[in-house]
C-alpha cells in the first residue's frame, strides 16, 4: 500500500505496465488467475456516455489480492460467463454500483453480493463521496480523475487512460475495509447491507412503450398537442439514427434544438434550416430526416397527451395548501422531524427516506392511520426495513398531531 499523500504507482502487481486483454485465450488465463486470488473482487466498468448511443462497457477493470489487476476489452471478448462462474460466490466491490451493474450484466457478469464504497461512504456521513475524495480522505492517496468523461470506445486506449482505469479498482479493496470500519463504528453495518441488497436487486424501471420521447429535456414547456406530436416524431427520428450510427443522440442534434423546432413548426425545409436554434453536427447533413419527422408530426391523427399516461402524479408541495390542506399539514409536521432524525444518525435525509416517499404517504396516508398500517404503506413505497424502523413512529406521531390540531381548531369557538 502506498504511503500517505503519494499517488499510486503506474505498474501492476507483476511489475509491468498495463495492457488490455483482447483475446479469449488471454481472458481465460486471466480468469484462472483471478479464481486463484483471495478476498473480495474489485470491479469497475468504463462506458462512452455522451459519445455513443450504446451504454455498453468498453473496458472492464478487475482487481483481486493475490491475482493482480486486469483490464478487459468487452467488445473483443464477448461473454464473461467464465469469470462470473469463477467468482460468483465472493463479494464484489464497486464504487457506485448502480452505474455499472446494467452494462456488466449485459456481458454475463452478475454478482450475488456487493459492497458499494460510494453508498457506504454516504451512509457513514462523509460530506463528499466521489472516489477520488473518499480515497484521499480515508487512505491518504491522491487519485487523479482527469479521464472520467473520456470516450472509452477509443482504440487503442492511451496508456494514461489505462493507468487511470487500473487505479479505479486497485484501491477499492483497501477502501472497502476503511468504509466498513466506519460503518461498524457507527453501528450502520446492517443498514449498509440492506442498502447494498436493494441496489443489487433493483430492477430498471421499464419505460412505457413509445414514451421514451418524454425524457426529452424541455418537452414539458410544450403546451400544444400538435407541437408535442412534432417533438415526439423528431425525438424518434433522432433516436433511430443515433442507434444506427451508435452516436449519443445529443451529439447529433441537442434536445434544445428539437424542442425549438417543435415549438416553431417551420413551414418548409428551408425554414427549418434557417432556424438559428436548430444546431448540431447532424442538423444540416441530415436535414431531410428532420424535415420528414416534422411533416409526420404535423400530419399525425392521434395526438399525444400533455400529461404522462399511466403515471400517478401528485402536485408540487407548494400547491398542497390549496389542493389538499390536510396533506399539507401532515407534510409540514413530518418533514422537519425526518430531517432531524437524519441529522441525529449522520445520514443524508434522502438516504433515510426519499422525499418522494414522504410526500406520497403524506398525500394519501393509510386508513385507519396506525403505526402498523404506516409500516405497510412505507414498505409498499419501497422503504427498506431499517428506514421504516427509523422513521415510522415519528411520521405517525406527526400525522396524528397534524390531524388533532385541525380537530382542536374546529372545536374552538369562533
Amino acid at each position: 500500500m502506498q504511503e500517505d499523500g503519494v499517488s499510486a504507482a503506474s505498474v501492476n502487481e507483476s511489475g509491468g505496465t498495463y495492457s488490455v486483454i483482447e483475446t479469449r485465450e488471454d481472458y481465460l488465463a486471466a480468469v484462472e488467475r483471478i479464481a486463484g486470488g483471495e478476498g473480495p473482487l474489485a470491479i469497475d466498468a468504463e462506458r462512452a456516455s455522451g459519445y455513443r448511443y450504446s451504454q455498453r462497457a468498453y473496458l472492464i477493470q478487475v482487481f483481486r489480492r493475490g491475482a493482480g489487476t486486469f483490464l478487459f476489452d468487452p467488445p473483443a471478448i464477448g461473454s464473461f460467463a467464465e469469470l462470473n462462474e469463477a467468482v460468483h460466490d465472493v463479494e464484489w466491490v464497486f464504487h457506485a454500483a448502480s452505474q455499472d451493474l446494467e452494462c456488466l450484466r449485459e456481458v454475463g457478469l452478475d454478482p450475488q453480493r456487493i459492497f458499494d464504497t460510494e453508498l457506504g461512504a454516504r451512509l457513514a456521513g462523509l460530506p463528499r463521496v466521489g472516489l477520488g475524495t473518499v480515497v484521499e480522505s480515508l487512505l491518504g492517496i491522491h487519485l487523479a480523475k482527469e479521464h472520467s468523461a473520456a470516450d472509452w470506445s477509443t482504440r487503442p486506449l492511451p496508456a494514461s487512460w489505462l493507468l487511470y482505469a487500473a487505479l479505479d479498482v486497485e484501491l477499492l479493496v483497501d477502501l472497502r475495509e476503511a468504509v466498513a470500519r466506519l460503518l461498524e463504528e457507527q453501528d450502520k453495518s446492517e443498514i449498509a447491507d440492506q442498502e447494498f441488497a436493494e441496489v443489487l436487486n433493483r430492477t430498471a424501471r421499464p419505460s412505457s412503450r413509445g414514451e421514451g420521447w418524454r425524457r426529452l429535456s424541455g418537452v414539458h414547456s410544450i403546451r400544444n398537442p400538435r407541437n408535442l406530436a412534432v417533438a415526439k416524431a423528431l425525438w424518434e427520428a433522432r433516436d433511430a439514427y443515433a442507434r444506427e450510427t451508435d452516436v449519443a443522440p445529443g451529439r447529433l442534434v441537442p434536445d434544445a434544438s428539437l424542442v425549438a423546432a417543435a415549438k416553431a413548426l417551420p413551414a418548409s425545409k428551408r425554414e427549418l434550416a434557417s432556424l438559428k436554434e436548430f444546431i448540431g453536427r447532424a442538423s444540416r447533413s441530415e436535414l431531410g430526416r428532420w424535415w420528414s419527422a416534422i411533416e409526420e408530426g404535423k400530419a399525425a391523427e392521434e395526438l399525444p397527451s400533455l400529461r404522462v399516461p399511466g403515471v400517478e402524479t401528485i402536485p408540487p408541495p407548494k400547491a398542497w395548501a390549496d389542493r389538499n390542506p390536510d396533506a399539507d399539514r401532515r407534510l409540514k409536521a413530518a418533514r422537519p422531524r425526518v430531517v432531524e432524525r437524519a441529522e441525529a444518525l449522520s445520514l443524508p435525509v434522502e438516504n433515510l427516506l426519499t422525499p418522494d416517499t414522504l410526500r406520497r404517504v403524506a398525500w394519501t396516508p393509510p386508513e385507519p392511520l396506525t403505526v402498523e398500517s404506516l409500516v405497510v404503506a412505507l414498505a409498499n413505497l419501497g422503504a427498506r426495513p431499517w428506514q421504516i424502523d427509523a422513521t415510522v413512529q415519528i411520521i405517525h406521531d406527526a400525522f396524528v398531531e397534524a390531524s388533532q390540531g385541525v380537530s382542536e381548531g374546529e372545536e374552538s369557538p369562533s
